[in-house]
């Protein structure tokens, strides 16, 4: 029996586009325009294996939809498609229960590798995690298909320059390396910004860094890069709310002990 899929988006044209691809690779697909049907749709959940769901929508934004749907059934299956989200989106969401992400626009193939990827997938709930495993928490799902896993870390003693190799896999594909590369001038950087000598979680903050850079970079473009090397070069605005929304959990971890 072919998988059940709910997609609930705003726009006719990718509604159109989802239900011929997934219809055409064997599964079974009905769609809501907006939120509130979506919701009425989905009654208890016990009809569908999977739900699509776009972000931005009128009158309800997708995470709020997410939320009323896992409170309805909190093992189901989602995946949050949007245009316009940013890792912090990406982490408030996963941790509120989305299992993966689809950033617009995406091709037949990298829908149909993701649907699938979830759907074989082992359900994994998340809730707040501690400032040095936000987002390696964030990596035990996918992004845009892709996951990845931290292979080793090598602090060059002469620069103080951190590499952080990652096996990133896809679907089916063999895992590649990719090297994120952070020199010790950005260290110098984010020291300044947080006005700190020392980074909370110590080492493990720096290859958090990492793991934020090469989930930014997998988000933005769909693909691992062609040489195979994400560099940091310096405190990008994505990369400065990541660490604002680090501090803010390591305050209140501070504030709860």
């Amino acid at each position: 029996m072919s998988a059940r899929v709910l997609l609930i988006d705003d726009e006719a044209n990718v509604r159109t586009m989802i239900k011929l691809v997934l219809e055409h690779a064997g599964y079974e697909v009905d769609v809501a325009p907006d939120g509130p049907q979506g919701i009425a749709k989905f009654g208890d959940g016990k009809d569908w294996d999977l739900v699509l769901l776009d972000q931005r929508m009128p009158g309800m934004a997708g995470i709020d939809v997410q939320r009323e749907l896992l409170k309805r059934r909190s093992d189901m299956r989602l995946i949050l498609i949007t245009a316009f989200g940013t890792i912090d989106l990406a982490l408030e969401a996963i941790q509120a229960g989305a299992s993966d992400f689809l950033r617009k626009p995406f091709t037949a193939e990298t829908l149909r590798s993701t649907v699938n990827t979830v759907l074989e997938r082992p359900i994994q709930r998340m809730s707040a995690v501690p400032v040095g495993m936000v987002c390696r928490e964030f990596t035990r799902t996918t992004i845009n298909g892709f996951s990845f896993e931290l292979d080793h870390p090598t602090v060059d003693d002469s620069t103080g320059d951190m590499t952080c190799i990652f096996d990133v896999n896809h679907a089916d594909q063999p895992a590649k390396k990719v090297r994120v590369e952070l020199p010790a001038y950005v260290m110098e950087l984010v020291r300044a910004y947080v006005d700190a000598d020392e980074v909370p979680g110590g080492e493990r903050f720096w290859q958090a860094m990492c793991e934020e850079a090469l989930a930014n970079y997998l988000w933005q473009n769909a693909e691992v890069p062609a040489d195979k090397v994400v560099r940091i070069d310096d405190l990008s605005s994505t990369l400065t709310r990541w660490l604002d929304s680090v501090l803010t959990v390591s305050f209140g971890e501070d504030n709860g002990r």
